[in-house]
C-alpha cells in the first residue's frame, strides 16, 4: 500500500507506523520561543506576503519511499507572462539547483519553485516544464527556465529510485493554496533529517512597522543538514547530547558507521548527525525590490541559519531563493515582439530602505528553521528511524538558558 497526500489531504491508506503522527506538536512560538523582535503576519507564514501560495504532494510507499515536493508560487497567474524579480544566493554550493544561472544572470523567476529530493531534480524539473507550457498563453514558447530546489533524503529515502512522477509534482502546483502552511515531514521535507533529529518544512513570517514601509517577509525552509543545535541562544544540541562530532568528541569515532567498530565505513549504518545533506531557503516579500536587492536580502538569511547552530559543512548545500510579488517590479512579457525595446518604469526601494527587510529575513529564516523540527514527527525508512525532536525536554532547556518567553 502507499501514501499520497497533497495539501487538500487526500489520502491513501498508511503502509505502517511511520507515516505522520496524529499527536499535535506545537510550532515554536506556541511553546513559549520568541525570536526576534518584529511581529508576525496572521499565519506566521510566507502565504503571509499576499498572493503567496504553497502546495505539497507527500509520498510514502511501503518499508523505503519516505520523500516529496513542496511548490511555492509567486501569484496565481502565468509566471512565465508575468515574471517576478528574484535572486538566488549560495551559501555553499554543494547542490543541484536547476535554474540558477539565469536566474542570476537576469534577475528573473518565471515558473513556480519546487523542492524535491536530489536525484529528482530533472524528472521534477521536466514535469514543471510541462506545466508551463500548457498554461495559456504559452502555445509559442520555446524556452522556460524551471527553479528546482532539492536536498539529499537518502537516509530515509529509498533515493535512488526516483519515485517522484509528473502527477506528483502537478498535484503539488496545482493544489497549493494561501493561509496556513503544512509543517513537517511533509512534502519535500517528507525523508530529511536535521541537527541529527527529524527535519521537514517550515516558515515564519515578518510583518515591519509602517515607519519602516509596513512590508511583509516569509519564508518557507526545507532543513536537512546539521550541527549543534541552537535555540534562541540555548545549546539545545550539546545538552541533549545530540550534535555534529559528538563521536568524534567521546572518543568513539566512526565506530558507529563501522561493523563492531572496525573494517570499512559502511554508510547506511551511519547515524546522520555528520551535518551533510543541505537546507533550502525560500524568501518572499511585498516590498518592490529589485533583483540586486533581492540578493542581499537572500544573503541575510544565511544569518539566519547560523543563529541555529548550523555548521556549513562541505556536504551541505546551503541555498537562499528571493523573490518580491510587487506589482510594482513585475517583469511583464509583450504581446509582440516590436514592443520588447519599449523601456519601462519600475518603482522599487533604495538601499537604505533595505536593513529592516533585512532583519526580517534573519528572524524569519531562524524561526522557519525551528518551526520544521517542533513539527516533524519520528520517520522510519531504509531500515533507519530518526526521532522527532523531544519537545518536553527541549522546552526544559530553554527554560533552564531563560530562552522562553513563558
Amino acid at each position: 500500500m502507499a501514501i499520497l497526500t497533497t495539501s487538500l489531504l487526500t489520502v491513501r491508506p498508511y503502509a505502517n507506523s511511520s507515516a505522520p503522527q496524529n499527536k499535535h506538536r506545537p510550532r515554536a512560538r506556541e511553546a513559549g520561543v520568541k525570536v526576534g523582535i518584529l511581529p508576525v503576519g496572521p499565519f506566521n507564514s510566507i502565504t503571509d506576503v499576499a498572493g503567496v501560495m504553497v502546495g505539497h504532494t507527500t509520498i510514502i510507499r511501503g518499508d523505503n519511499i519516505r520523500t516529496g515536493v513542496t511548490a511555492i508560487l509567486p501569484h496565481n497567474g502565468n509566471l512565465f507572462r508575468e515574471k517576478v524579480p528574484g535572486a538566488i544566493f549560495v551559501g555553499n554550493g554543494f547542490g543541484k539547483l536547476m535554474g540558477s544561472t539565469q536566474v542570476h544572470e537576469l534577475g528573473e523567476i518565471e515558473t513556480p519553485i519546487l523542492l524535491t529530493s536530489t536525484l529528482s531534480v530533472p524528472r521534477v524539473a521536466d514535469a514543471l516544464l510541462d506545466y508551463m507550457l500548457s498554461l495559456a498563453g504559452n502555445e509559442d514558447v520555446q524556452s522556460v527556465n524551471p527553479v528546482v530546489a532539492e536536498t539529499n533524503d537518502g537516509y530515509l529515502n529509498d533515493i535512488r529510485a526516483r519515485n517522484i512522477n509528473q502527477d506528483d509534482v502537478l498535484a503539488a502546483i496545482k493544489t497549493a493554496k494561501g493561509g496556513p502552511v503544512e509543517e513537517g515531514a511533509v512534502g519535500a521535507g517528507t525523508g530529511t533529517v536535521a541537527f541529527v533529529f527529524k527535519g521537514g518544512i517550515g516558515t515564519s513570517s515578518r510583518k515591519l512597522p509602517s515607519q519602516v514601509g509596513g512590508f511583509t517577509v516569509g519564508v518557507l525552509v526545507q532543513t536537512n543538514f546539521g550541527g549543534i543545535l541552537t535555540i534562541s541562544g540555548a545549546p539545545v544540541g550539546r545538552e541533549l547530547a545530540q550534535h555534529y562530532l559528538r563521536e568524534e568528541l567521546s572518543g568513539t569515532g566512526f565506530n558507529l558507521c563501522r561493523p563492531e567498530g572496525k573494517g570499512e565505513t559502511d554508510s547506511s549504518l551511519c547515524h546522520p548527525n555528520e551535518a551533510n545533506g543541505s537546507v533550502i531557503i525560500v524568501i518572499a516579500t511585498d516590498a518592490p525590490v529589485d533583483a540586486r536587492n533581492l540578493g542581499r536580502m537572500a544573503a541575510r538569511a544565511m544569518m539566519g541559519l547560523a543563529r541555529t547552530g548550523a555548521a556549513g559543512t562541505n556536504g551541505s548545500g546551503d541555498y537562499a531563493i528571493a523573490f518580491s510579488t510587487a506589482t510594482d517590479v513585475r517583469i511583464r512579457m509583450p504581446a509582440r515582439v516590436i514592443d520588447r525595446n519599449i523601456t519601462r518604469s519600475v518603482k522599487s526601494l533604495a538601499n537604505d530602505a533595505m536593513s529592516p527587510l533585512f532583519l526580517a529575513v534573519i528572524e524569519a529564516t531562524e524561526e522557519a528553521i525551528y518551526n520544521s523540527l517542533f513539527r516533524a514527527t519520528t520517520t522510519t525508512g531504509r531500515g533507519h528511524s530518526v526521532a522527532a525532536l523531544p519537545i518536553d525536554r527541549t522546552l526544559e532547556i530553554l527554560r533552564k538558558h531563560g530562552a522562553l518567553e513563558r
